[in-house]
């Protein structure tokens, strides 16, 4: 009887190990001598003046479909330093290597944040990118000022925004007009001295580089950012008719951008 039980306890034992041995295939986790998966790139998505998080609604789903993670910073536009500061919190939170895009104001934050040796791609998305000891004011003195600034509007405490009109018709024209609209009741004021921060040392110098430019940019000239492009270095990809925000108005094509960035990387 004794050795009965143990014959049957000893099947029972062998039974399971098979069991959890196939699980252990099934699941792709065969124990500790299993390779680990890689550690996926983050896309780290900064906004500009006048917008917030949320411009990168329709760019996130693109790239999470394709592997990445996706991190989207809110900005407070009262000092440069402060907002590199969310960006640097952003990066160093994340495990693997980071792909940092910014959109006009944000191409300022990620040339001043993007140093970080987790940064390992710069994206600027219609941006500035300013060089070391720059400012947006730097870059910008020597040209004449556009029709549109005409439509800023500057508080008693000293944070500028942008007239509505002027938001729908120069900021975001190729925007379905009810979305621009509730875009330029969220827009998000900037103060007005931000545009006088230099930035310290552009990462840009050290960083690979890439650069989408709207052809019917009416913010920032398309022609002044193909001059930027070149300056750093960047592989530039134009967006026929695209505004301000290409973003917005033409996300697959800003996505595709990222994730030609992002191919290059492992992990994604």
């Amino acid at each position: 009887m004794t050795s009965l039980f143990h014959k049957l306890l000893g099947r029972a034992v062998l039974a399971a190990g098979i069991v959890a041995s196939s699980a252990a295939m099934a699941t792709g986790h065969a124990g500790p001598a299993a390779s680990a998966l890689p550690t996926p790139t983050t896309a780290v998505l900064v906004h500009g003046a006048w917008a917030d998080g949320s411009s990168w609604a329709g760019v996130t789903p693109l790239l999470q479909r394709h592997g990445l993670k996706v991190v989207s910073v809110q900005l407070q536009r009262a000092s440069l330093g402060e907002d590199a500061a969310i960006v640097r919190r952003a990066v160093e939170a994340q495990a693997g290597p980071v792909i940092l895009v910014g959109h006009s104001y944000g191409g300022v934050v990620i040339t001043e944040a993007g140093t970080s040796a987790k940064v390992v791609d710069l994206v600027y998305v219609d941006a500035f990118a300013p060089g070391d000891n720059e400012s947006i004011d730097d870059l910008t003195k020597p040209y004449p000022a556009g029709a549109w600034q005409a439509g800023i509007i500057k508080d008693d405490a000293g944070y500028l925004t942008l007239r509505s009109s002027v938001y729908l018709a120069n900021f975001a024209p190729d925007v379905p007009a009810g979305e621009a609209r509730v875009m330029a009741t969220s827009q998000g004021p900037i103060f007005a001295h931000v545009l006088d921060d230099k930035v310290s040392h552009a990462a840009w110098k050290s960083k690979p580089s890439y650069f989408v430019v709207g052809s019917a940019d009416q913010i920032i000239p398309p022609a002044f950012q193909l001059g930027e492009a070149k300056r750093i270095g960047a592989q530039v990809t134009m967006i026929p008719d695209a505004s301000h925000v290409s973003m917005v108005s033409h996300p697959t094509a800003v996505a595709n951008v990222i994730l030609r960035a992002a191919a290059r990387v492992n992990g994604i």
